[in-house]
């Protein structure tokens, strides 16, 4: 049994561990490829946070769905370096909306060239994105197009918050469904999609990944708080010192308002305060760290893997099936 890729999955089949190795290895070589430019400057911009790693989340599932296929078809793996190099260019874009100081353990592209650049270099990974998948022919073309704008309609719905009377909670699963949950799905999609996986097939991966996305996204939300920056590779409370609200914050909240204990209505009161400050950021994650909603987070990231697990009971038993499955269990890991 080995860990394949940075994201630690493990894998019972050596054939199939060959497979994804094999296949991340050249995503990984795809990337680099793809984020040249003829300007040295933005090669060294564009290749920032490939060459910092990170857990090739969508590529892996790109992998593991083409098992349902043939995985060594052509467009299995320029398939996986589109979603990660469009993933890529959406954390240059969050990094300057959320002014963070670190990503993937290192500095982030705003701070070591500033906003402008970074949004730019997430643009010209957005347009390298566009080039490997026109080549994917028009149906791949159009299941991006269609994620894409659910990505950003997602992150623009977190940005605007939710509408008079709409619970807060609701909205921001809703949010998360189309900013994280989507991309995810298109991953298990492309894989299926360029294996020549049926149809049938195609659809109960791409809401197992809908689903996982989430999850994935929920399991951030825990770590924002409740790791420290060599866990989860970013500052820890930079989501709560930019005021995006996370759904331990969002629990919080519900809570304080419907029961109205003093203790509660204390933490939010310092989270709706300068949290520019060290000290009072520190008090906090300490609080949060403390506080019962971090645990109903944990709850809600493990509904969420386990209607992704469930998702996938029509498919052939299989060790795709198998990995797949584990995946699930690995997102609530992270979360504790």
């Amino acid at each position: 049994m080995t860990a394949v890729g940075p994201f630690g999955l493990s894998v019972r089949d050596q054939a199939l561990e060959a497979d994804v190795q094999t296949g991340l290895a050249a995503v990984e070589a795809g990337l680099l490829d793809a984020t040249k430019s003829d300007v040295p400057f933005i090669t060294e911009a564009a290749q920032h946070l490939v060459r910092a790693g990170g857990k090739r989340f969508r590529p892996l599932l790109v992998m593991l769905a083409a098992q349902f296929g043939d995985p060594h078809a052509p467009g299995v793996v320029p398939s996986a370096v589109v979603v990660e190099l469009t993933h890529l260019a959406t954390l240059y874009h969050d990094d300057v909306m959320d002014e963070a100081e670190v990503r993937r353990g290192v500095e982030s592209a705003n701070q070591r060239y500033g906003n402008s650049l970074a949004v730019l270099t997430g643009d010209f990974l957005f347009a390298r994105a566009s080039h490997v998948l026109a080549d994917l022919g028009p149906e791949a073309v159009r299941i991006q197009a269609e994620a894409f704008e659910r990505l950003v309609t997602g992150q623009i719905l977190e940005t605007v918050g939710p509408r008079d009377g709409r619970d807060p909670v609701e909205h921001y699963l809703d949010v998360l469904g189309g900013k994280t949950g989507s991309l995810v799905a298109v991953s298990c999609r492309f894989g299926a999609l360029t294996a020549g996986a049926d149809e049938r097939v195609m659809d109960i991966l791409t809401q197992y990944g809908e689903r996982l996305g989430v999850a994935f996204q929920l399991a951030d939300d825990v770590l924002d708080i409740a790791s420290d920056s060599h866990e989860s590779g970013k500052t820890p409370g930079t989501d709560l010192r930019e005021g995006i609200p996370t759904l331990p914050v969002l629990r919080l909240r519900a809570r304080a308002a419907a029961e109205g204990r003093p203790e509660d209505l204390e933490l939010v009161a310092l989270l709706d305060g300068d949290l520019s400050d060290d000290e009072r950021l520190a008090e906090v994650l300490r609080r949060l760290r403390e506080d019962p909603a971090l645990e109903q987070a944990r709850r809600d990231t493990v509904r969420y893997a386990q209607e992704a697990r469930a998702i996938l009971a029509p498919l052939p038993e299989c060790i795709a099936r198998t990995a797949l499955e584990e995946l699930c269990d690995l997102v609530v890991h992270r979360a504790g």
